[in-house]
């Protein structure tokens, strides 16, 4: 599934300046979404959270938004929420 636009074909083209004009375009365009491609599929094969078992949520020093606990001290499960109003951690039950 291609999600990056290819450039168009240009079949009138008159000069051999402006082909090979073209060319480079279509090869330089081709590299980007090949990089493109690349840092998708490296970024989508990352986890999205972090999981850890503590004892209370406020050890974990650096917590992200999507990170998630069980808190042991309270036997819940909570997921750290990162937004402009707030960052703090929601029981998740």
């Amino acid at each position: 599934m291609a999600i990056y636009p290819n450039l168009p074909s240009l079949i009138s083209l008159t000069t051999e300046e402006t082909k090979k004009v073209y060319r480079t375009l279509e090869q330089w365009g081709s590299a980007l979404i090949n990089e493109l491609d690349l840092r998708d599929l490296q970024v989508d094969s990352k986890p999205s959270t972090h999981i850890y078992t503590v004892v209370t949520v406020t050890s974990i020093s650096r917590p992200k938004g999507g990170d998630i606990a069980y808190s042991a001290s309270s036997g819940k499960f909570k997921g750290y929420v990162s937004t402009a109003a707030s960052t703090t951690w929601k029981d998740f039950n």
